[in-house]
């Protein structure tokens, strides 16, 4: 970002301008290539803009690249960074990193934040571990990691499961893994009209059956562990028996589960009524990989598979596009 004439911050500066704005990365040793792939907020990213972008490094990986670092607004970088792990099938590091505090502020982080990225990307202990997201010298794996507070440098974090690692004195150091990956291939199918709905006190069903009606696919962020107004029962019925459509829990963190409750709109109603739990998938990374499951033409059978696969819960089902990723033992033995 930099500072209009009018007032207020802009992103205008390419690639080898921010690169060239980071202290000591010269002193690293490592050889940095730069490419300008688009100039635009994060709010104006769309799923399509991360598709062509991980089709352009196809190039970087099959040249032999050691990893790449993403720059981006860090308005959507939680959904952005899963979009990608799902979509980077390779063992090299595919980081993620933004800026929480523009250039005109005092105590910028954008330079600190790239430079810490790039030493990331360099890093043998990095590998293996899909897309990770870097600020404040935290690592965070791309499926966990959330935007927590609107302005806070500090506000990245996982609430399920804590940071991958951290950047101590420049050296990269992993103390906890995200089990497996998953990789959807790229959409062969035009983009799918894929919604997010958000139970609030108090409301009726219509708002939530206009949205329902043209869309292809459906994630509805419950109550706390998955649940939803008792109204809604039939919009969801109608509508889970049409299109995939996915329960969540708007809370943050923690798991919708399966089969505690049994009033009617409670998780295990839901489900009978066709829903599919997202387990730890919180409502946001859960429209990603549904949008992209249905990119790549997965049936309902497909869809209830890769949620029970990326739930995080354990879920013994298989991963329709493969088998899971494991992380290697090198990059298991952490540290760089």
């Amino acid at each position: 970002m930099t500072a209009t004439d009018s007032g207020g911050v802009t992103p205008s500066l390419t690639a080898r301008q921010l690169v060239d704005a980071v202290p000591g990365l010269y002193e690293t040793g490592i050889e940095v290539d730069v490419l300008t792939f688009r100039t635009k907020p994060g709010a104006s990213l769309t799923i399509d803009d991360l598709t062509e972008l991980t089709t352009t490094l196809h190039k970087y990986w099959e040249a032999g690249i050691t990893g790449v670092v993403i720059t981006q607004g860090t308005d959507t970088i939680e959904e952005s960074s899963y979009a990608l792990d799902l979509l980077h099938p390779g063992p090299q590091p595919l980081v993620v990193t933004g800026a929480m505090r523009n250039p005109t502020m005092a105590g910028a982080d954008g330079p600190a934040n790239l430079l810490a990225a790039i030493q990331v990307a360099a890093s043998s202990a990095a590998r293996d571990l899909g897309c990770v997201v870097v600020l404040a010298d935290e690592i965070h794996a791309a499926r966990r990691v959330r935007k927590t507070h609107s302005t806070s440098i500090a506000t990245f974090a996982s609430p399920n499961g804590g940071p991958l690692g951290y950047l101590v004195e420049g050296h990269v150091t992993i103390v906890n893994h995200a089990t497996g990956r998953h990789v959807i291939p790229a959409g062969r199918h035009p983009s799918p009209l894929v919604r997010l709905y958000t139970a609030t006190l108090g409301d009726d069903s219509a708002p939530l059956a206009a949205l329902a009606a043209g869309a292809d696919g459906l994630v509805v962020a419950g109550f706390g562990v998955g649940h939803v107004p008792e109204s809604w029962l039939a919009t969801l019925t109608e509508a889970a028996a049409r299109i995939p459509v996915v329960l969540t829990s708007r809370t943050g963190s923690g798991p919708v589960l399966a089969k505690t409750y049994a009033f009617p709109g409670s998780e295990r109603d839901l489900i009978s009524r066709g829903l599919i739990p997202a387990g730890l998938l919180d409502p946001y990374k859960a429209r990603i990989l549904l949008y992209l499951a249905l990119a790549a033409g997965a049936d309902r059978d497909q869809v209830v598979a890769a949620f029970a696969a990326a739930a995080g819960l354990g879920g013994s089902e298989r991963w329709p596009w493969g088998a899971e990723i494991a992380p290697s033992a090198h990059a298991m033995a952490g540290g760089a």
